[in-house]
């Protein structure tokens, strides 16, 4: 099919919050659109109403908001196909069923769920096919009369999809290539419902998409068994000519261990699963999202992207813009890409790193506030400055001791504590306090205090002028014992820079309290 007038899809169903697989997918689904000059389409699949979750289409669709993912038309967005709700389109698919049972490409089931659960007892592998339609109570074994009957009393059926067996069904597929299954292993798939007069996927995602103009159908791998039911679908109808290319992306699997990526790893290793934090409202739990965890949305994007599609090249720092450039569906993997949240981690560095500091006030002042410290944006974007190179140590999700770059603005806090909190005490069993404060330390740092006490620019370069000439004078070396004055262990940033942003009194103040606790 030609891609001079690519439109693309993403419809997912409004049963709980939107799954970080679900994000890649419409991610590809973007990229292939902007590529061509194409449309993204967005459409909400709730035919089954018993699985419909409150909340759960604001949240989507905040979620891609965040993201910067846009769509061109759909839900939320308005169109020329709609409406794109698929409970809202009970009539259109009615007269689809219809062209179905009149050409005879599908048939009605009374079938109860006794009925088909005693015969799954009868018959091993039970499956409703043609080897088994003839024994099951249907429009191809009642009478007319008797169909009309039931239907005009109110009894529920269903209408399936009679498939003819023996017939090798191909799907093209963009990214797998040819795959052939043989329509025998095909069941008689239900197509819609009495019950709530509504079609299940199969027949809703075929008559939309037709009717939308979807010339490509993007989607995870786990939807490729369907594949050829909906080859055979667009065949019954005769919109075999306008049928849209097939491309079924890898899977997201567990970072640890073999398959498909789920909450419960996320919540066994500690990191989200979810776009945005989610409150179910059922159970009341709460999940972790990527947005409060403090990931940088083109971050997460950058990170999704390189997940089962290589550009070709060794880059991987890439804008929304440039991945659009340099994005091909066919040459995404076959294979299922392992999770790796460490490696997001690392994109979410690489892209804080990018941004001013004064970018990362917002949040590192809502941390401050949470331990009940009131500071100035300049104060800290100054501390943001000196800190943000440093290493954190965490504790991975099997329980080991790590270090890695700060990777989201919340890791500085315990990296940064001492610029708001004076030392209130000295641990004499730190290594490092026990190496490097020895019997003329004190004596030292008094000396130090004097000096400092002279300067009159207290600017970093202010000091190191007048202290450097003092250390080379003396010919000793201060600087860990200082350390421990201000910091009260061995970590923080240059010690000029420490103590210009501190100031004069309150570094002077800090050095005489060390004094006189350690001797």
């Amino acid at each position: 099919m030609s891609t001079t007038n690519v439109r693309v899809r993403f419809a997912p169903s409004p049963t709980g919050p939107l799954h970080i697989g679900g994000v890649r997918t419409a991610l590809y689904n973007y990229l292939f659109a902007r590529q061509h000059g194409g449309q993204l389409i967005f459409r909400i699949e709730d035919t089954d109403s018993t699985r419909f979750v409150p909340g759960a289409e604001e949240y989507i669709l905040e979620s891609f908001r965040w993201l910067g993912i846009r769509f061109d038309e759909g839900v939320g967005f308005g169109g020329e196909h709609g409406p794109y709700r698929q409970s809202e389109r009970r009539e259109i698919y009615k007269e689809y069923v219809s062209r179905l049972l009149a050409s005879g490409k599908a048939y009605i089931a009374f079938d109860t769920p006794e009925e088909l659960e005693a015969k799954r007892g009868q018959v091993e592998n039970f499956q409703y096919d043609a080897g088994t339609r003839l024994q099951m109570r249907n429009s191809l074994t009642l009478a007319k009369e008797e169909v009309d009957r039931l239907i005009a009393e109110g009894h529920q059926y269903v209408v399936r999809f009679l498939i003819e067996p023996g017939e090798d069904v191909v799907v093209d597929d963009m990214i797998r290539g040819k795959v052939t299954i043989n329509s025998s292993i095909l069941d008689d798939k239900v197509l819609y419902k009495s019950a709530d007069e509504l079609p299940t996927y199969h027949l809703a995602n075929i008559v939309d998409d037709h009717l939308m103009e979807v010339t490509h159908v993007i989607r995870g791998e786990e939807w490729l068994p369907s594949a050829p039911l909906h080859v055979l679908l667009y065949r019954a109808f005769g919109w075999a000519d306008t049928m849209p290319r097939f491309a079924h992306l890898p899977l997201l699997l567990k970072p640890v261990g073999n398959g498909k990526l789920s909450k419960r790893d996320g919540d066994k290793l500690g990191f989200p699963v979810f776009p945005l934090e989610w409150h179910d409202p059922k159970s009341g739990e709460v999940s972790s999202g990527y947005r409060e965890k403090g990931y940088l949305p083109q971050a997460v994007v950058n990170f999704l992207a390189l997940l089962g599609w290589n550009p070709g090249n060794d880059q991987e720092m890439m804008s929304l813009d440039e991945m659009v450039k340099l994005f091909d569906l066919e040459k995404c993997s076959k294979n299922g890409a392992k999770f790796d949240y460490v490696k997001a981690a690392w994109f979410n560095h690489q892209y804080l790193l990018q941004q001013p500091d004064e970018a990362w006030v917002p949040r590192f002042d809502a941390l401050l506030q949470q331990q009940g410290i009131h500071s100035t944006p300049e104060k800290e974007a100054d501390v943001v400055r000196m800190m943000k190179q440093k290493v954190v140590e965490y504790t991975d999700g099997q329980g080991n001791k790590k270090k890695r770059n700060i990777s989201f603005v919340s890791d500085l806090w315990p990296l940064t504590k001492f610029f708001f909190v004076a030392p209130a005490g000295f641990d004499r069993e730190d290594k490092f306090i026990r190496k490097n404060w020895t019997e003329t330390s004190g004596a030292e740092m008094k000396a130090l205090a004097e000096v400092l006490q002279t300067v009159g620019d207290f600017s970093a370069e202010g000091q190191k002028q007048v202290v450097d000439a003092w250390v080379e004078q003396q010919g000793i070396r201060p600087w860990n014992a200082w350390r421990i004055c201000l910091v009260g262990a061995g970590q923080g940033p240059d010690m000029y820079e420490l103590s210009a942003h501190l100031g004069k009194e309150e570094t002077i103040r800090r050095m005489q309290f060390a004094i006189e606790t350690l001797g």
